[in-house]
């Protein structure tokens, strides 16, 4: 999916410049003038990164980053003439993630743009591997789960167990599907394989056992 930048400057010129660069790398561009537009902008769409000149008519540069920051993570680049080191200092204070001086070369921006997004979707995906309920947490990227900080060592079929419990959060597994999806279609020993692995998961999440249901007469599930 194409990844959209909002890029505010007031001056037309510079403005289609960093435009014409962006779109051959295949980026969707929106264009606002000054700071109020911006802020419009910001506040109806889906924005995947911000370039943002400084100086400009309305409001300046500075106090868009301010009020997208009250609200937003989205990568920020300020790109400006105010090339003073106080100036620097106080965009990375209020939350830029960079801070780029005119004049500039559009390739070295370019590729600025592309390490900010590459950055920022690294932190996503780590968000999106994190599961935490209550005091139990899952890092589906190293395999490892705590309770309350403490790591818990679980066997790998202990852990598919329990992710599969959590995947499947407030929904009653049986047996029989449980076995199937965690240990596989082709194993053939008995079924009450999974009440003692549930046992035992439940022995060594300590407090957070309370969490892995029994569903009398069918089964379990993840419950919070």
């Amino acid at each position: 999916m194409k990844k959209t930048i909002m890029l505010v400057e007031d001056e037309p010129r510079i403005r289609k410049l960093i435009s014409d660069y962006l779109l051959r790398e295949g980026f969707n561009i929106l264009e606002a003038s000054n700071g109020k537009e911006a802020l419009d902008i910001f506040n109806t769409m889906n924005l995947d990164l911000i370039i943002l000149d400084v100086m400009m008519p309305i409001l300046d540069g500075f106090s868009v980053c301010k009020e997208i920051r009250k609200i937003s993570t989205v990568p920020i680049i300020i790109l400006t003439a105010k090339a003073e080191e106080e100036d620097e200092l106080l965009g990375y204070d209020i939350g830029s993630d960079d801070y780029v001086t005119k004049p500039f070369s559009p390739k070295i921006l370019v590729a600025k743009v592309k390490a900010l997004l590459k950055r920022s979707d690294s932190k996503d995906s780590s968000h999106l591997n994190l599961l935490c309920f209550k005091d139990l947490s899952i890092n589906k990227l190293s395999h490892e789960v705590k309770v309350m900080e403490d790591v818990v060592n679980l066997s790998p079929k202990e852990y598919d167990l329990l992710l599969y419990l959590v995947e499947n959060e407030n929904i009653a597994l049986s047996r029989e599907n449980i076995l199937d999806k965690v240990w596989g279609y082709d194993y053939y020993g008995d079924i009450r394989t999974v009440d003692t692995n549930i046992k035992r998961l439940r022995e060594k999440l300590i407090n957070m056992a309370e969490l892995i249901k029994t569903v009398r007469g069918s089964g379990y599930k993840f419950e919070v």
